[in-house]
Parts: structure tokens; C-alpha cells; sequence
């Protein structure tokens, strides 16, 4: 295939960036979306230019590290992160816009990358357990229903790609959050800390500069890992249950 990308460029977090268009004639349908950015990064490290500068890591849909925005979607045209879009999405002659995270509290650092640093002083301030537990205990010592097991576990998969408040109008992080919350807050290993940690987190979210939820629901739709919207609503009810409790006199 032959296609033309757009690509944001800005050398640093305080210059200036603009779009720049780059023409790539021998696109294979089975290359990935970040093969096609490698070949790109090899002819303009040959023609003695700077590459393209964008995050990567695991590059099998792990991590999270690779996400931006094609064409106004975040992580582009299917439901999958963005090292799991393949070129056979696009067709010969198409023109692809490549944006990195639009957030204020995710700001750019490099071209296609940003800073989501939010994300883990979010955790820092309460997305954890420390009640003490040895060596592995025997998988059916603590039962949980599994009803609560299944949701703990859909909302464990979240990867913290950032997707959810690139897709979101508002810059939301509710859908980061309350799946950290729900994932902790439904076994019985979370209970001691329940009350902290959404106090903790919702107030470290706010700080962050994150916008606030008004149930739209891209964040969920643009979710490589299917987080369901349930969770905000419970994280709401987190909230106010902590909210309620009186305090110590």
C-alpha cells in the first residue's frame, strides 16, 4: 500500500508542535501499526533526520504503553490497543492523522509521547493492600462469590493505556480509577483500606487536573480491555459510603 501520515511533532514539552506529512510507498498489510512507525524511523534515520519519538513496549497488548490517537480515535479504527492494529485496517491511499494523548493532565514530552505519570501517583495513593500475607494461601481459605470474582478479575484487566480519558470530552480518569477501586474493593482483601483508598484516589485524581465524569461514555467504548461502565457507578457508591461515615470526634 501506499500512504501518507500526518504525524504530531514537537521536539519538547515546551516547544511548539505541528503536524507533519510523511508518504510511505511499501506498506505490507500485515505489518503492525508501530512496524509501519519503525520503517518510517529507518528512513529518516538514513536521510539523517529525527525519528519519530513514541512509546512501546510489550507490543502484544500488555502493557499499554503504545497508545495515540489515529484519525481522532484513541487507538485507532478497531477495539484493541494500538500495537494490535494492523495496516490491513487502512486501504491504498489512505491519509492517516497520528496525535499522541490529548489531556491537560497528561502533557507531551516527545512528539507522540506524553507524560501519564497521573496515572501512577493515583495508585500511589491508595491502589494497593497492605495487610500482610505470607506465603500463597490455599485458593479456597478466603471464598469469594463469584459474582464479585468475575467482576474483581474484568476489572483488573485495565492496562492504564490512558485510552479511557483521551476518548473522554471532559479528560476523565473516572474509568482508570474506579476500575482500580472495584478490582480492590470487592475481595476480601481490600475490605481493611476500602473506605481510605477511594477517599485517597478520588482526591489524587481531582489534583491531577483530570476532568470531571458526566456518564458520556467513550471512555468505555474506546477501552481496549472492555472495562464496563459499571464500574464509576461503583466507585460513586465507594465514595459516598466513605463520605457518610462520620469521622473521629
Amino acid at each position: 500500500m501506499k500512504i501518507t501520515v500526518r504525524i504530531w511533532r514537537q521536539k519538547d514539552a515546551d516547544a511548539k508542535g505541528s503536524m507533519v506529512p510523511y508518504e510511505l510507498d511499501d506498506v505490507s498489510e500485515h505489518m503492525s501499526f508501530l512496524e509501519m512507525l519503525d520503517v518510517l524511523n529507518e528512513r529518516l534515520t538514513l536521510e539523517g533526520e529525527e525519528p519519530v519519538a513514541f512509546d512501546s513496549d510489550c507490543r502484544e497488548g500488555i502493557c499499554g504503553m503504545c497508545g495515540v490517537v489515529i484519525n481522532g480515535i484513541a487507538h485507532g479504527p478497531e477495539v484493541t490497543t494500538t500495537c494490535q492494529l494492523h495496516m490491513r485496517t487502512f486501504s491504498d491511499g489512505d491519509t492517516i492523522d497520528i496525535e499522541p494523548w490529548r489531556a491537560g493532565a497528561f502533557p507531551v514530552v516527545k512528539d507522540l509521547v506524553v507524560d501519564r505519570g497521573a496515572f501512577d501517583r493515583i495508585i500511589a495513593a491508595g491502589g494497593y493492600i497492605t495487610a500482610p500475607t505470607g506465603s500463597a494461601p490455599e485458593a479456597n481459605n478466603l471464598p469469594v462469590p463469584k459474582v464479585d470474582a468475575d467482576h474483581a478479575f474484568e476489572s483488573a484487566t485495565c492496562i492504564g493505556c490512558g485510552a479511557c480519558v483521551a476518548a473522554c470530552p471532559n479528560g476523565s480518569a473516572m474509568l482508570f480509577t474506579a476500575a482500580k477501586i472495584t478490582h480492590l474493593g470487592l475481595l476480601p482483601q481490600g475490605q481493611p483500606e476500602r473506605e481510605s483508598r477511594v477517599l485517597s484516589m478520588v482526591e489524587q485524581m481531582d489534583a491531577e487536573g483530570f476532568g470531571g465524569c458526566t456518564n458520556i461514555g467513550e471512555c468505555t467504548a474506546a477501552c481496549p480491555k472492555g472495562i464496563p461502565l459499571d464500574v464509576i457507578s461503583q466507585l460513586n457508591r465507594d465514595l459516598m459510603g466513605a463520605l457518610a461515615k462520620p469521622g473521629p470526634a
